[in-house]
């Protein structure tokens, strides 16, 4: 969708008069001035951006990030969370074995660790006369899904992108004794706990994966939740969720966006009635019973509403700690960049984890040297 949408902006096309954009097109949109600055709406009509979850702010709606410059409001939270067989966790004898096995309790995984582990013991085990695997992770190299899933990990381990916000100072940040650790835990989940021929998987590939039960875990977007727990086969009593766990630190891959006012729209008032609608408490009410994912604080900060869906109360525990790729006008570049070097280390099994890291450093200086940023 991306290049199809930025086609459309760069072109001054009037396609659309709002646009749901991914939170990485940002930088870009707001520099090119493909968004409409909201700032002065908001203040006159009384939409405070205090009455959204802070995070969301700052992921879908500021630029640069965490400056008090509106782009979008947050429309779609989301993050990469998991969910597994329930009803094989809960099985008597499945318990027994993973205890005999590991000597701990079969639970939720409580780390990163603990998920490879159980990851581990469901690989290859036989269950209902079937052979099942530990988890399904993102593997794609071709658009965005292997840095959607290694950065789980990665966050998880206390990645950090630069070693001072806005300074591009990466060295000793993306490649930290810790970033290194992670991605050879990823590597190491994908080669000994996932399905085999799950090389270029995405969002598809590990919803198929856990309905054909194929497997115990995987990963996947809040968004697909919805209709995880409402599946006739593998959904109600047999699923459950769990939020990305932590290693060092508590952290989720954000997903998600904002919606923004197209600058050269026709229907500037219609635009800016739609936002002005969509801010109002009892709408983002009614968005989140939808099936949408509020991040307005009258919905997420209800008493009642960790009890309103089975994923309610990991989506508010992964909100509180969602963290983004790259937001900049480059994005697409740093993005390709990573694929790149993650896919041949993680799944090609070239080179070591540290060479991988060490050369997108040297991948991403390069672009932000092109943009004159470093």
């Amino acid at each position: 969708a991306q290049p199809l949408a930025v086609t459309e902006l760069n072109s001054g096309g009037q396609l659309c008069d709002l646009l749901i954009g991914d939170s990485q097109w940002l930088g870009g949109a707001a520099e090119n001035g493909w968004y409409v600055k909201l700032n002065d709406f908001f203040a006159a009509e009384g939409i405070s951006m205090d009455d959204f979850a802070p995070a969301t702010v700052r992921a879908y709606s500021t630029w640069p990030k965490g400056e008090p410059n509106y782009y979008a409001l947050p429309a779609m939270g989301d993050a990469n969370g998991w969910f597994y067989r329930k009803d094989w966790f809960t099985n008597p004898e499945i318990m027994a074995a993973y205890k005999e096995a590991t000597g701990q309790d079969l639970r939720e995984p409580q780390s990163q660790k603990e998920l490879l582990q159980i990851a581990q013991f469901f690989q290859g085990r036989e269950i209902d006369g079937k052979t099942v695997y530990g988890a399904s992770i993102f593997t794609e190299r071709g658009s965005e899904g292997i840095t959607m899933g290694a950065t789980g990990a990665l966050y998880a381990w206390g990645f950090k992108y630069e070693n001072t916000p806005g300074k591009y100072d990466m060295e000793g940040a993306v490649n930290s004794p810790a970033a290194v650790e992670a991605l050879e835990f990823y590597k190491t989940l994908y080669q000994t706990a996932t399905p085999p021929g799950y090389d270029n998987a995405y969002m598809e590939q590990s919803l198929d994966a856990f309905k054909s039960g194929q497997v115990a875990m995987a990963m996947n977007w809040f968004a697909f939740f919805p209709g995880l727990a409402a599946d006739p086969t593998v959904g109600g009593d047999k699923i459950d969720f769990f939020v990305n766990p932590a290693q060092n630190v508590a952290a989720s891959t954000l997903g998600g966006q904002g919606i923004s006012v197209v600058a050269n729209t026709d229907n500037m008032d219609g635009a800016l009635a739609y936002i002005k609608w969509f801010a109002d408490a009892e709408v983002q009410k009614k968005w989140w019973a939808a099936g949408g994912y509020s991040c307005h604080k009258a919905v997420l900060e209800d008493p009642n509403f960790v009890n309103t869906a089975p994923f309610a109360g990991d989506f508010l525990q992964a909100m509180g700690g969602v963290q983004d790729f790259w937001q900049e006008p480059a994005y697409a570049q740093l993005l390709l960049a990573m694929q790149e070097r993650v896919h041949n280390y993680v799944v090609a099994d070239q080179g070591t984890a540290q060479e991988a890291l060490d050369g997108l450093i040297a991948d991403w200086t390069e672009v932000f040297q092109d943009e004159g940023k470093l």
